[in-house]
């Protein structure tokens, strides 16, 4: 049941002040009434491609609750509009209403490929898996206009350098022949994003992004030209995809997946105020009994941002969801292993060749 109005083809509703701002800006209601009643366009609903220069693009992970060290993201912002996306809140740091305009004002970092292969390239680094998308995806829509992601993968295979993909975009298949390459030598491990079976769902959760069918299609190809891949279900959201968790399992598995991660929603910052209301203009019906539930697996809050605990959440729910977790893991994926990345032949090809002395 959607409550209008209703802003298609986006998760965020509305832009919710940014708390670093010294200004408020508010577009009044009316205003926007009389531009309907006029005959004129109030808000286009466009995105817009931001150029940014950042000094650095690789950034340490200190989270612990994250499976990862070191991560690069290409974009800011994502046009995949997923309402729960726990990125978000870093668009107030540039600037940025962590609503809509997470969505429709796109960061691009033309220089990362040059960025990175300093890096790599640096004396002082040694080799340690750098993922692409730890904060937004690298294959959003953007990527097809501006191809940085490529660029960056092929210095990864340039200088041997073991890389993690985190995507919900079927895009990754564009590039399947460097990936190829990288699998050669074990030096990549992709992570697909699957958080519904059903279409609806999707719909409303992630509005801009690609089908249940073509992230199963995705996972089966790469899997299929042997390259690792581990399905991440997440986030878990009680009343809305929790339960789904072993029919997810099982489809992922049956069409490759050697693994898979989860977490448990938290709406931490601001987005709290945003995906509550959404929920009310998309699932009314559902509402109060959803929030309740995430509130319940965090103690009586939306959020919980405790390290260890943030992410798997506490309480009866969370504990049901744990336990679905575990029958999938020992039903679906008993005698599958997702692998380690190899880190041993960087040191080589640090000059962007085998050093022969």
């Amino acid at each position: 049941m959607i409550s209008k109005p209703y802003l298609k083809g986006r998760g965020a509703q509305e832009n919710k002040t940014n708390k670093f701002s010294e200004y408020i800006y508010e577009t009044r209601n009316d205003f926007l009434e009389f531009c309907r009643k006029e005959g004129e366009l109030a808000d286009k609903n466009k995105t817009q491609y931001v150029p940014i220069f950042p000094k650095t693009i690789v950034n340490k992970v200190i989270s612990p609750d994250v499976g990862m060290a070191f991560s690069m993201n290409p974009y800011q912002g994502c046009e995949h509009g997923c309402i729960y996306c726990y990125a978000r809140n870093t668009h107030e740091f540039w600037g940025y209403s962590a609503g809509l305009d997470f969505e429709r004002k796109i960061l691009i970092k033309k220089d990362a490929p040059k960025l990175l292969e300093a890096k790599l390239k640096s004396k002082r680094w040694s080799a340690k898996a750098i993922v692409l998308s730890g904060n937004t995806d690298c294959y959003q829509p953007a990527e097809k206009e501006f191809g940085i992601t490529r660029a960056c993968l092929e210095l990864f295979l340039k200088y041997k350098h073991p890389v993690g993909i985190i995507t919900k975009n079927a895009l990754i298949l564009r590039d399947l022949d460097i990936l190829k390459e990288l699998a050669k030598d074990n030096l990549i491990g992709v992570t697909i994003s699957v958080t519904s079976l059903s279409e609806e769902t999707r719909r409303i959760l992630e509005p801009r992004t690609v089908s249940i069918k073509k992230r199963l299609k995705t996972i089966k190809l790469l899997s299929e030209n042997n390259i690792p891949v581990k399905a991440m279900l997440a986030p878990i959201i009680p009343g809305i995809n929790s339960h789904e968790i072993l029919n997810l399992a099982k489809a992922v598995s049956e069409n490759g997946a050697l693994s898979f991660a989860f977490t448990v929603v938290r709406l931490n910052g601001a987005i709290g105020q945003i995906f509550t209301d959404w929920i009310y203009k998309t699932l009314l019906d559902k509402a109060e009994k959803v929030l309740r539930q995430i509130e319940e697996c965090h103690g009586g809050t939306l959020n919980d941002s405790r390290f260890g605990v943030r992410s798997r959440g506490e309480g009866k729910i969370a504990t049901q969801i744990h336990d679905l977790i575990r029958i999938a893991k020992k039903k679906y994926f008993r005698d599958k292993v997702f692998p380690e990345l190899n880190i041993s032949l960087h040191e080589q090809y640090k000059d962007g060749q085998m050093k022969l002395f």
